[in-house]
């Protein structure tokens, strides 16, 4: 949630300030904006940011990748942040190994919000599997750790170490 957002707000380059807080049981972010009610919800919050920082790139340049950038943020409250379940997770995995064979990034060939989002909500997962586990989502471990070199993405996290060499033999 916030912590997130505050993540997203750096490498969007916007100025820190912005005060978030959660709601809820479910704990929902909400940022208190300075006039009038505040915006409610992690998708709701990022594309905010995402437009303040003109970069509306990441929001998906054709309506289709829009519609797929949203259909991913939208994955990743209703089914990532309401996992609970080792085998929720091990779904999830599943999901977005088959969804990323023959892609880059989640959106095809741009990166988007969808993969910032996706990284931070996946980053705890990724770190407790096993080097067995990561080369059974091997489409995953090669998404992630793309995701996770790419430039003011990863900031204070953890590297995820990925150490057999064929995770790497079809790197771009």
């Amino acid at each position: 949630g916030p912590e997130e957002l505050a993540l997203l707000e750096k490498l969007l380059g916007l100025p820190k300030g912005n005060k978030y807080g959660v709601q809820g049981e479910r704990k929902v972010p909400v940022l208190q904006t300075n006039n009038g009610p505040g915006l409610t919800g992690l998708m709701t919050i990022a594309a905010h940011l995402v437009k303040r920082a003109k970069k509306d790139q990441l929001l998906g340049s054709t309506a289709e990748e829009k519609a797929v950038v949203q259909q991913w943020l939208e994955y990743r409250v209703t089914r990532v942040d309401g996992s609970s379940s080792k085998e929720d997770t091990r779904l999830i995995l599943k999901d977005l190994n088959i969804h990323l064979e023959d892609k880059v990034y989640l959106a095809g060939n741009i990166f988007t919000l969808a993969d910032i989002l996706m990284y931070y909500g996946l980053h705890h997962v990724m770190v407790d599997l096993t080097v067995q586990e990561k080369e059974k989502y091997l489409n995953v471990s090669r998404w992630f750790n793309h995701i996770q070199h790419y430039p003011g993405v990863r900031q204070h996290l953890s590297t995820i170490i990925f150490i057999k060499n064929r995770l790497y033999t079809n790197a771009h």
